[in-house]
């Protein structure tokens, strides 16, 4: 019997249960959610028949109030607006219980890109014992970040895993009981969370999946490859942004960093806790319960005192389980020793940390604090510091020894920058050096930038230490600032101070590359090209000077963000680029659909961890680019920029984004803590918006520009001078290539032009419409032709029926938010404004951009 195809198994599992428990819900007997629960397929009928018939949104839903709505009052008419927005966040989140209930079943868990299969190829080929020297060498960091990019709060969340579990095993009375609590659970948030809660919302999912998948995966690695003998070090590690994060948000304090630190310890010692009990359980035998019971005291009495050091330390407690396992397999003919074994596995992994804090700032507050600092400290440079050269400078600083005295300095920004540094120390000694070891620079320009924070962290914190046990990480971003990373990495690594350091850091080098601000500054294909190319050169200087660089990606969820087939990314890099370890970040709804039930972790974590398999023992050399492909794609790049650069200086570029997107709205939507703008000023400035809300808003536009913009212009070039035939050899020959396109199809998938029709007949911003409109027509004509596609994502049909049932859910969202933004901009013309209707039309926005957020799962 031949094997059913993804696209059945999603349309059995997925879809079917989803028009099922649908049905279910929108029976319920609560007379609100009974009402709009029959009104809203009619309505969903009335978008999709109106944008075919070319109608906008103020028509749709006026012909929907005229069809099927007796009530002429308008709150009435807009009350049950904001009732469709309610019902249809909630539809999202029974999809994504559904999908996630699924999972197991749609992916193939033991197939290509799982670890099972990379050893089943290595036995096959003769190499397993690469593969064994490739793991215990390679590591892969997930790093959680807490950026503003999905709003389910912790009750959501946790009616979403047990949804999932219902479903899965089909127990009706559950799920609509479920449904029930779904229907009565809230989901807006009327304050801004703090740093705090964004980090307890985050550490739900270290305590349910990550404590659990990461041993699991450690676990079949040691038991599977290297048979059943410990591997030396984790293959994955959990980093975490939220309290250490200040770059931007003032909210985030020393205080915050501390307390976040503390509830990592504590959450871990809780997992401990319970998962010793269950063991306790199970050793019963003489020699060894005893010690069990003491063990499980000591943990308890830790957890219920978290800001009290606990009396025993990892090692320690290491060292007693260790004792007991030995008499287990001596005298217990080793029973429930693979039990034991796990939490042991655990103890390895997590120590005290859970997962490791990283502090970031910006280096322009680096720069304004240095020059305070030396007021207070004039020893701290020489007195003709100002008129040195740069290189000057950076041999003087690496000279310093002149110790930080907080008491001694007075502006405010100073003493909270030196008090985070010093947190770190404070965090090390509290929950060990993993705890908190990396301190991100972002927007590195010089190498400077990297000197001043290297000599302030170590005389602030460590001055009297013979080594300074954290890396400092500078972050380049934009298309300058990459081009010129490798000249700066090369002057530090050549300073002999910061090369000690290196020494004693196991010459090892971590370098964050910013995907989300690159694509912001320079466009989708020269964003992602640039970095190629600054990690093809930081690699290069790198082994000159015996280094091991680390890249550290800072991606999003959206291909304009480095988020699309992520694991596909990293499979396709040539040796030309350092790849034993991959380091990302995951924020938002991508940690919720890549990490938000346990079988989806362990898919998605093997895939990464594989991804380094691939390029190391399994390595295919067509990923190395020849020259001709090498020059095209730089042209195209060119190209690309060329054509985002000029759609940014149009003059309507940013009053288009102001007036007819969702742009200034996702300030209020109280989903994160940092603000959505690096300044305060009322006045849009490009420079200081911030990524994420601006790629989310032109997702909430369905325009998705950031993700093609530039690419089909850069093509057409070659078209039109009949020379297709290069970029069809370089989509052939190159799997990076292959992947940016294949992203960027997914973003133009997402695109729906037809809900923003009727902006190409306003007098201010109609002909900009049709200039992204032009952009968005050529690139997917031409992507279609390059990949010999039908249809967009053709070859990926689960993906894109899961995209599409996504998209129909939230149509009528979509209608509502561009209906309420048309009836705004009507208010705001008018004589006298109706201040009061402004404002519900304006609160009707910002309500419904969270289902729009979520249903997308990777839209900003």
């Amino acid at each position: 019997m031949l094997s059913q195809t993804k696209i059945t198994k999603f349309n059995d599992n997925v879809l079917l249960k989803y028009l099922i428990y649908n049905s279910i819900f929108t029976t319920l007997p609560f007379e609100k959610i009974k009402q709009t629960g029959v009104l809203l397929p009619l309505f969903e009928d009335t978008c999709k028949q109106g944008f075919s018939n070319g109608l906008n949104p103020t028509e749709i839903v006026t012909q929907f109030y005229t069809k099927y709505v007796d009530s002429s009052i308008e709150k009435e008419k807009i009350d049950l607006l904001f009732r469709f927005v309610q019902f249809i966040e909630r539809q999202v989140v029974l999809f994504d219980a559904i999908e996630e209930a699924a999972f197991p079943i749609i992916n193939n868990m033991e197939g290509i890109g799982t670890l099972r299969n990379s050893k089943e190829r290595a036995v096959s080929e003769g190499i397993l014992k690469e593969l064994q020297a490739h793991l215990e060498k390679s590591k892969v960091r997930v790093v959680l970040t807490a950026h503003p990019t999905q709003f389910y709060p912790s009750e959501v969340l946790a009616i979403i895993t047990d949804l999932s579990k219902a479903i899965e095993h089909e127990n009706l009375l559950k799920t609509e009981k479920l449904l029930a609590q779904l229907g009565k659970t809230p989901f807006f948030k009327k304050e801004k969370p703090s740093p705090f809660d964004e980090a307890i919302s985050l550490i739900w999912y270290l305590e349910n999946v990550f404590y659990h998948t990461i041993s699991n995966i450690n676990n079949c690695v040691s038991k599977e490859i290297f048979n059943g003998k410990p591997i030396k070090d984790s293959i994955l590690e959990v980093g975490f942004w939220p309290g250490g994060d200040r770059d931007g948000n003032p909210f985030v304090t020393t205080e915050i960093t501390l307390q976040v630190a503390c509830r990592l310890r504590n959450s871990l010692l809780q997992n401990y806790y319970r998962d010793l009990c269950k063991l306790k359980r199970r050793l019963t035998f003489k020699e060894v319960s005893g010690t069990m019971v003491s063990l499980e005291r000591s943990l308890y009495k830790a957890t219920l005192n978290p800001e009290k050091q606990p009396d025993f330390t990892p090692e320690s407690l290491l060292a007693t389980l260790v004792k007991v396992r030995k008499i287990i397999i001596e005298k217990h003919q080793s029973l429930f020793v693979d039990k034991l074994d796990d939490i042991i596995h655990k103890i390895r992994i997590f120590g005290f940390h859970f997962a490791s804090l990283d502090i970031r700032q910006d280096s322009s507050v680096h720069e304004k604090i240095f020059s305070e600092l030396i007021k207070t400290h004039p020893s701290f440079v020489t007195k003709n510091y100002s008129n040195l050269t740069a290189s000057e400078k950076l041999e003087v600083l690496s000279k310093c020894e002149q110790k930080i005295d907080l008491s001694i300095c007075k502006d405010a920004m100073l003493i909270r920058t030196i008090e985070s540094m010093q947190a770190i120390k404070i965090i090390q000694r509290r929950n060990g050096e993993k705890g908190a070891n990396r301190y991100v620079i972002s927007n590195t320009q010089n190498s400077l930038h990297i000197m001043k924070v290297f000599i302030m962290l170590k005389q602030s914190a460590f001055p009297n230490s013979m080594r300074m046990p954290v890396d400092i990480v500078p972050l380049f971003e934009t298309v300058t600032d990459l081009k010129n990373a490798e000249s700066v990495m090369r002057e530090m690594y050549t300073n002999k101070t910061y090369k000690k350091h290196l020494s004693n850091r196991q010459n090892k080098q971590y370098i964050m590359l910013g995907f989300s601000d690159g694509t912001k500054d320079g466009g989708y294909l020269m964003a992602n090209w640039g970095i190629y190319l600054a990690k093809e050169n930081l690699t290069k200087v790198a082994r000159e000077n015996d280094i091991k660089v680390v890249f550290f990606d800072g991606r999003g969820g959206p291909p304009a963000r480095g988020g699309g087939k992520t694991h596909q990314f990293y499979a396709s890099f040539g040796n030309s680029i350092e790849h034993d370890e991959i380091q990302l970040t995951v924020q938002g709804q991508t940690i919720s659909s890549h990490y938000g039930s346990l079988a989806a972790a362990q898919y998605n974590l093997e895939q990464l961890v594989s991804a380094g398999i691939e390029n190391d023992i399994f390595y295919n050399k067509t990923n190395e680019l020849s020259q001709k492909n090498r020059d095209v794609m730089n042209d195209l790049a060119k190209l690309s920029y060329k054509a985002y650069s000029d759609f940014k200086k149009h003059p309507k570029f940013l009053s288009y984004l102001e007036k007819m997107s969702t742009l200034k709205y996702y300030g209020k939507t109280n989903i994160g803590s940092r603000p959505s703008k690096r300044n305060q000023s009322d006045e849009l400035v490009f420079s200081a918006l911030r990524a994420i809300p601006f790629v989310g808003s032109w997702s909430q536009l369905k325009q998705n520009v950031p993700g093609f913009y530039g690419l089909g212009t850069a093509i057409k070039k070659y078209d039109d001078a009949n020379e297709f035939d290069k970029i069809q050899q370089l989509y052939k020959d190159s799997d990076f290539f292959k992947v940016l396109i294949e992203n960027s199809m997914m973003a133009l998938e997402k695109s729906f032009f037809e809900l923003t029709a009727y902006m190409e007949q306003d007098e201010e911003f109609g002909m900009f419409w049709q200039l992204i409109h032009k952009e968005y027509q050529i690139t997917k004509q031409l992507l279609l032709k390059l990949s010999g596609q039908k249809e967009l994502m053709e070859n990926y049909p689960a993906s894109s029926a899961s995209i599409a049932t996504r998209e129909r859910i939230v149509l009528p969202l979509l209608t509502i938010q561009q209906y309420a933004l048309q009836q705004i901009q009507k208010l705001k013309k008018s004589d006298k404004i109706d201040v009061k209707l402004l404002n519900t039309y304006e609160k009707l926005v910002v309500r419904s951009l969270y289902g729009n957020i979520n249903a997308s799962r990777n839209s900003a």
